[in-house]
């Protein structure tokens, strides 16, 4: 175990609260505590207890406050050093003085994610657990709650060594014929290094292809509301997120760049983006603008949500607009929603209800038949909101994303960029055997993506990267 000093920071939020929590990690957190506790002595207490008594002022011998003291000693603790953890009444001016008088005794003031940091750095954590921590701390919906649990768990780690260790092997065989290379001999079986150079690129490129399901667990499943203008598009962002956070008015093209706000339903996040409507002929050059930002957000969406005016549009309109602006995203999912049902005639409506006729997509050579099950609301008056609930929570456990949310999901950027540079790294190896390149080329590029996957779990780190990951954590965690 690394040797440092005693730290001390406010674990809980600041602000006033009932109670606050100090901690204090390192050799000297005992003693301080100690030093300033007045019912027993702490240092002949053994650790996972509990101590209530008073915190007094060593210079003016004052009273600070009631409090309860939990022991962890070395290396029984979340750092594996010695941690002592106080609660304390959630005053502002108790948790002052209190910080106050700990300085003064001999502790430091901790940086941001310094605890998280020694627990890396003694060993109780890898570092892809570790900003799992930060991950956990953050969750706002079951399943990014889910995935970050997973990861602090070590599942992402253990997969990921479970893969080194295996490259390893042959690297040290590798870099064995290295030393052997006047005498011409192969310590490497190149061909059970092939079978395991295509199973560790498969497990690489799933690990990749998560990361675009973990970042919509992580940031919320970007949602984007188009269709043409006047449509309802405000009003409904409004009525989900209940609240005017969007300007809804009957002038065509009021909304001129995209809004977007955050809801969860049913433990689901979703990112809802209120768009600009669509028309072939904008007003102007701002509205067109507009117009061209709102196919790009498309382009970057998890889901569109279109939406119609029932009472001037058809079915065969639709089904076309549908068509046109998901000919270049055939794998985007689609849910179309019909609004102005409160406005609506029981023709009107009906003509939608009784759907069962598929419209072919235009403007292509052999047109696929596109049906449409539109949802009907009216934004304005909420009716059949719960509904469009349903249908967006149905679209997202259609796609299978709680059950996946369970499996190896990559939810860091960090971690993408590096899966990338092993994957890299590892094709060339493979390449490199197809044309009997030299065995030092192999090893070299064999090196590298054993680096750039050790970069994950921090076997292989720099204090560059510790620092740029730890500062991005709170000061007390």
């Amino acid at each position: 175990m690394l040797s440092f000093d005693t730290i001390v920071a406010l674990s809980t939020p600041p602000g006033a609260g009932a109670l606050a929590v100090i901690r204090l990690s390192g050799p000297e957190a005992v003693h301080i505590t100690a030093s300033i506790f007045s019912k027993k002595n702490l240092a002949d207490q053994p650790g996972h207890t509990l101590h209530y008594g008073t915190l007094r002022d060593p210079n003016s011998a004052a009273i600070l406050d009631e409090v309860v003291v939990a022991l962890y000693h070395t290396p029984r603790s979340f750092t594996r050093e010695d941690v002592v953890e106080i609660s304390c009444h959630g005053s502002d001016y108790v948790v002052r003085q209190v910080l106050a008088v700990l300085l003064r005794q001999g502790a430091r003031l901790a940086e941001a994610g310094e605890f998280t940091k020694r627990a890396f750095l003694n060993g109780a954590l890898d570092l892809a657990q570790a900003e799992a921590v930060a991950d956990l701390i953050a969750a706002d919906s079951a399943l990014s709650h889910r995935v970050a649990l997973n990861q602090l768990r070590g599942g992402f780690s253990d997969e990921l060594r479970g893969l080194r260790a295996r490259l390893v092997q042959f690297a040290s065989l590798l870099e064995l014929e290295l030393d052997f290379g006047e005498e011409d001999v192969e310590f490497a079986d190149r061909s059970g290094l092939a079978r395991l150079l295509t199973e560790v690129r498969g497990v690489v490129a799933g690990l990749l292809r998560s990361f675009e399901l973990g970042s919509v667990i992580k940031n919320g499943i970007t949602t984007v509301i188009a269709g043409r203008p006047n449509a309802g598009k405000s009003t409904l962002l409004n009525a989900l997120l209940r609240e005017e956070r969007a300007i809804v008015s009957a002038i065509p093209g009021t909304t001129r760049d995209f809004i977007e706000d955050e809801v969860s339903l049913d433990s689901i996040r979703f990112r809802f983006v209120d768009t600009a409507g669509l028309r072939d002929n904008p007003a102007d050059e701002v509205e067109a603008i507009g117009v061209r930002r709102t196919r790009e957000r498309i382009g970057q969406a998890a889901l569109l949500l279109y939406l119609f005016d029932l009472t001037n549009l058809t079915p065969a309109e639709v089904a076309a607009d549908v068509a046109e602006l998901t000919r270049e995203l055939p794998q985007l999912p689609v849910l179309v929603v019909g609004n102005k049902l409160d406005a609506a005639s029981e023709a009107q409506a009906a003509a939608f209800t009784d759907l069962n006729t598929e419209y072919p997509t235009p403007n292509t050579q052999h047109p696929t038949p596109h049906k449409l099950q539109p949802v009907l609301l009216s934004a304005a008056t909420q009716t059949g909101l719960d509904n469009l609930q349903t249908a967006l929570l149905a679209q997202v456990r259609g796609a299978g994303l709680e059950q996946s949310a369970s499996a190896t999901i990559v939810t860091n950027v960090r971690h993408a960029r590096a899966l990338e540079t092993a994957a890299s790294h590892l094709a060339a190896v493979q390449q490199g055997m197809e044309i009997a390149v030299g065995t030092e080329l192999l090893a070299a590029d064999l090196r590298h993506a054993l680096a750039a996957l050790g970069e994950i779990t921090g076997e292989i780190s720099s204090d560059d990267l510790l620092t740029s990951i730890f500062t991005q954590f709170c000061i007390g965690k």
